[in-house]
């Protein structure tokens, strides 16, 4: 199940909250501690390639996009 598809189906039971909490508790993505899809781009949302340092919290994509305005240089 994505993780559309449950708030999909949690948005339907609202009205029920007996069977949403039982829902809830069996079928909840759990939380993520390590791997690709603790941490995610602040500015787009993806899970790959994050750059943490610095307290970026960028993709590489968003990074190359804004590393001028932000005030990294290039270097050859």
């Amino acid at each position: 199940m994505t993780a559309s598809n449950w708030k999909k189906i949690l948005k339907q039971l609202k009205s029920k909250p007996e069977k949403m909490k039982k829902f809830i508790k069996h079928n909840k993505p759990k939380e993520r501690k390590s791997g690709i899809a603790a941490q995610k781009c602040q500015r787009c949302g993806r899970f790959g390639a994050h750059i943490s340092s610095y307290n970026l919290h960028l993709c590489r994509q968003c990074f190359r996009e804004i590393a001028k305005e932000i005030g990294f240089k290039k270097y050859s």
